[in-house]
């Protein structure tokens, strides 16, 4: 892939790219337009229940492998929440 070429765009990497989201605001990644790790755990949860709202607005319409990933990646997101907000 060239340097000026985007990787593609579907709805898993839209999926992962939102869990990246919540991952930064966890403080569990870096921020990456500042390199800086911080926690902002309403952020994490508004973004963790947009993932819960999309999941069950695409019912029925998910491949086996998405809905999979979906149901894994909010079970992660959920319980690495739930041990942050402790």
């Amino acid at each position: 892939m060239e340097n000026n070429q985007q990787p593609q765009v579907n709805f898993i990497t839209f999926i992962l790219s939102l869990a990246g989201s919540v991952q930064i605001h966890l403080g569990l990644a870096p921020n990456p337009a500042d390199n800086k790790t911080e926690k902002n755990l309403p952020a994490a949860k508004q973004t963790i229940d947009l993932l819960d709202i999309l999941k069950e607005k695409t019912k029925g319409n998910l491949t086996k492998d998405e809905n999979e990933l979906f149901e894994h990646v909010l079970f992660e997101l959920r319980m690495k929440y739930m041990e942050l907000s402790k």
